[in-house]
């Protein structure tokens, strides 16, 4: 969108005194003002108009391994892996596994608000490493990110460290070899390796979000490289979430999660209830934004503590709910400002909030997701969420 106005408000604010923050909310009212008028005497491109973009330009790069490497580095092009090279026939290869268009635009991807058409879509995918055949899945991916339910634009310019996670249901898990099971959310599976590893070059070359500039993350997570997996279907006792949320059971998904990190749980508790308690315990802390802001996080259940949850007669719902009562956090751990923050935000949900308020994690049970996965052992996972994005499942369209 060549002729979108951009704003820029400097960050961060945490130690600013409030007379300087005034000053920037002044600045940036007059900036915003001032480039909407701009933009009003401007003649408007009519490139968005349409469906379709420019095809992609041939650039003529070094054959040499080594030497487009760091032709792509200079160019910010990659991620700081080793690429593999885009060229005109990987390209191709490809493209023959969508029926859509090179130039039809998937998405729109924020903050740069670029054109993610099926062929810039596939050209990162190459670069990822990806088999043709994954294709269907990232553009998939592209489609759920850049939807209003999940607030892309929150976590790509942002201090937070979210990174996006893929989460394959269905068939095409099997049939593309995604890991569900164990060091499903690590290294050594090729799928789970390249397919995260594309939306993230998409959500960076695309849109824009480039490490230091529009991706202001603090710190930054590992996962920001790559972070897919399956859900363990198999090994569910039970529905999947796909299914969960409304598909068929044989359908094909990709489940995008704007997460913060992940933190283990290893509960080798013979009781259910006890188990419940311990990861209700673990998935409070007070810096999370789940509780300042009413979140929707994930736990990501081993087979072992999912089947000693269905033993005991619980289904998934149950769990939910025995969770999101376990995991409440009294108000008070939460100090001075942060503690305001927090009674301000959930106020109209929650009331007025004291010290003693017990403060749920998300706005109710359901706001809670949970799939199954890993190998055998007693280790789930919680994984905290960016609490102004919500997950979103797309289904994943194939060629035959």
């Amino acid at each position: 969108m060549p002729d979108l106005p951009i704003a820029v408000v400097p960050h961060p604010f945490g130690t600013r005194s409030r007379e300087a923050l005034r000053e920037i909310a002044r600045t940036c009212a007059d900036d915003i003002a001032r480039l909407l008028c701009e933009a009003g005497e401007r003649e408007p491109s009519r490139q968005r108009s349409s469906v379709s973009a420019p095809r992609a330009s041939l650039v003529e790069a070094p054959a040499d391994p080594v030497e487009l490497n760091r032709f792509f580095i200079r160019r910010r092009w990659g991620d700081g892996l080793p690429i593999s090279a885009p060229t005109h026939e990987a390209v191709e290869r490809m493209l023959r596994h969508t029926r859509r268009a090179p130039d039809e635009v998937v998405a729109t991807i924020a903050p740069g608000m670029g054109a993610a058409t099926v062929e810039y879509i596939a050209i990162n995918a190459v670069m990822a490493g990806c088999y043709p055949e994954y294709l269907p899945v990232v553009i998939a991916a592209a489609g759920a990110v850049a939807t209003k339910r999940f607030h892309l634009q929150a976590i790509q310019a942002t201090t937070n460290p979210a990174a996006v996670w893929l989460i394959v249901n269905g068939p095409i898990a099997k049939w593309l070899e995604v890991n569900s099971g164990s060091n499903c959310l690590g290294q050594g599976t090729w799928a789970n390796a390249t397919l995260g590893r594309a939306l993230r070059l998409v959500l960076q070359n695309i849109g824009r979000a480039l490490p230091g500039e529009m991706d202001r993350a603090t710190q930054g997570q590992p996962a920001k490289y790559s972070f897919c997996c399956a859900e363990n279907e198999d090994a569910s006792p039970w529905e999947p979430l796909h299914v969960e949320r409304g598909f068929a059971a044989d359908a094909n998904t990709v489940t995008v999660v704007g997460a913060l990190g992940t933190w283990n749980m290893n509960m080798t508790a013979m009781h259910p209830e006890e188990v419940i308690a311990m990861l209700g315990d673990t998935m409070q802390y007070p810096a999370s934004s789940d509780y300042i802001y009413g979140g929707a996080p994930f736990v990501v259940l081993s087979p072992q503590h999912a089947n000693l949850f269905h033993a005991a007669g619980w289904s998934k719902a149950d769990v939910k709910r025995l969770l999101w009562e376990a995991s409440k956090m009294r108000a008070g751990r939460s100090r001075g400002s942060e503690f305001e923050r927090m009674a301000t935000a959930r106020r109209a949900e929650l009331g007025e909030i004291a010290a003693d308020t017990m403060v749920p994690i998300s706005e109710k049970p359901e706001d809670i997701t949970i799939v199954v996965a890993g190998g055998p052992g007693s280790h789930s996972v919680f994984v905290p969420v960016s609490a102004h994005t919500r997950s979103v499942t797309q289904e994943i369209v194939l060629t035959e």
